[in-house]
């Protein structure tokens, strides 16, 4: 679970996550229903946000299996790539959570009594300890390949483009012209300015800023 959070306190444009993890940690023991409840969420929320920042088509009412699969393609791993190989597996793991959280929800369908005071111990602890060790990875995995892989662009299914990406340390005048305008920002004991904050929390808007500047620097050069 550090993992995740260390992971989301990196690039918290994931930090509305935060409150799955609070409670999959939270129904660990209580209520093993809703840990399952929300490390299925949890998935699917990381993966939906890479399919629309990567504008894939998810059709109506995906499974997530299906959405877990798109989104490694949408990061740009093809069919023929191990990882996309792999990542079918990892799905079913979103689809077990997903059968799982059926069998044992007091939600999913009426129960009877006896099968709502036994639904808990359905799972042993070895075996949670497992499906959410698994989640987690998935969910790491995914969060740091988006973010390293920021320069990836879909085509197809079958086809994927590499575009060039910006580095923060190669951008030096347009991050002092951003800083310039907005300057810094102080958070306790922490203090970041503003073009590195732009970088790490909406990288696309840092792209459209840098070249919103460039197309500046042009058109008064010209004028010049």
């Amino acid at each position: 679970m550090e993992k995740l959070r260390a992971t989301i306190a990196q690039y918290s444009r994931w930090k509305e996550l935060e409150p799955y993890i609070d409670r999959i940690e939270g129904h660990f023991e209580s209520d093993f229903s809703l840990t399952v409840e929300n490390a299925k969420a949890l998935l699917e929320s990381i993966a939906k946000e890479i399919c629309t920042i990567h504008t894939v088509d998810l059709g109506n009412s995906p499974s997530i299996n299906n959405v877990l699969k798109k989104a490694f393609i949408a990061l740009g791993y093809s069919n023929n790539n191990m990882v996309n190989k792999v990542s079918g597996s990892l799905a079913n793991i979103g689809q077990e959570l997903g059968n799982l959280r059926n069998e044992i929800s007091p939600t999913s369908h009426g129960k009877p009594l006896h099968e709502l005071r036994e639904r808990n111990n359905k799972v042993d602890l070895l075996t949670r300890e497992f499906l959410i060790d698994s989640t987690l990875v998935v969910a790491v995995f995914l969060i740091r390949a988006f973010e390293e892989r920021k320069s990836v662009v879909v085509i197809s299914d079958e086809e994927t483009v590499e575009t060039e990406f910006i580095k923060y340390e190669d951008s030096e005048e347009f991050n002092v012209f951003w800083d310039d305008i907005y300057g810094e920002f102080n958070m306790g004991e922490y203090s970041y300015v503003a073009s590195e904050i732009l970088f790490n929390v909406d990288y696309r808007a840092y792209e459209i800023e840098i070249k919103a500047f460039k197309e500046s620097d042009q058109e008064v050069e010209s004028e010049e």
